[in-house]
């Protein structure tokens, strides 16, 4: 039977992996597609009136400071992209909450894993094919692999407070500190230009464009609707390019406990202790 060290160094191999995804801005898939509003008109009837442009007076830096401000102080999102890890990609579904809990699914070179986070506690849940990758990036031999493999089959790892990639693995859930990037280097959302305007999952937005030399560009969409949430960040070109889509802000995020018939705990998986 593997040694807990060996679960831990795999649980710090899924946590560097998944702390690469929460940046929204550095993420995959093809350009944002601008989506024009259709002006359909009926016979006989009047043209429908565009709503006003809730930021009509404003710059396209502006734009930006408010829609940074707005997303900083949600309380909660959901976040699906895919994003670089080690110079692989790695698709995301999280939704996080402002008390760090997350529920949520990563996916990588062909491997699926779970990840729960509720009362301090983490908990993650992966296939056979994404403990392989994970492991072997971390240098396992295949023996201890396997055994390894053998060991956390089907089950959840439990990692608490204090425990070896448990405040790796609880970044991801740290809202606050998610979206505290958005603001880390300001000048990345200075000099942007407005482009048309869009829709993202039918909700009006103002999108926001920057251009650097060597051909990289970053679009942001900015919901025209309610409070001026980021709902969507593109980047092509480059040597990250990718998207993500940010929604169900202030939603309540569900988690649910694993039985604990299905959990293996860190703190008992010494050599010669039962799972």
């Amino acid at each position: 039977m593997a040694s807990h060290r060996k679960l831990r160094a795999a649980a710090v191999v899924c946590a560097a992996a998944a702390l690469a995804g929460p940046a929204p801005a550095a993420a995959w898939a093809a350009p944002a597609a601008v989506v024009q509003a259709p002006a359909v008109v009926q016979a006989q009837a009047p043209a429908p009136t565009p709503s006003p442009d809730p930021f009509a007076d404003l710059t396209p830096d502006e734009i930006a400071e408010r829609a940074v401000t707005a997303t900083q102080s949600a309380t909660s999102l959901r976040m699906v992209g895919r994003v670089a890890a080690d110079g692989q990609p790695l698709d995301i579904d999280f939704a996080v909450n402002d008390r760090d809990e997350c529920t949520g699914v990563m996916k990588i070179d062909g491997g699926t894993a779970e990840l729960r986070r509720v009362d301090d506690i983490t908990y993650m849940k992966g296939d056979e094919a994404f403990w392989r990758v994970s492991m072997a990036s971390q240098g396992m031999p295949e023996p201890q692999i396997d055994a390894t493999i053998e060991l956390v089959k089907g089950r959840w790892l439990k990692i608490a407070p204090g425990q070896a990639g448990s405040g790796d693995l609880g970044g991801v859930c740290d809202l606050k500190g998610l979206l505290a990037d958005l603001d880390k280097d300001k000048a990345e959302r200075s000099g942007l230009v407005r482009g048309p305007d869009g829709e993202v999952d039918d909700t009006p937005v103002a999108t926001l464009v920057k251009k650097k030399t060597g051909g990289e560009t970053t679009t942001v969409s900015v919901s025209q609707e309610g409070k001026p949430y980021i709902l969507k960040m593109v980047k092509t070109g480059g040597d990250e390019p990718g998207s993500m889509l940010l929604s169900d802000y202030d939603k309540p995020v569900d988690v649910v406990v694993p039985p604990a018939d299905e959990t293996v705990d860190l703190s008992k998986l010494d050599p010669g202790q039962p799972a």
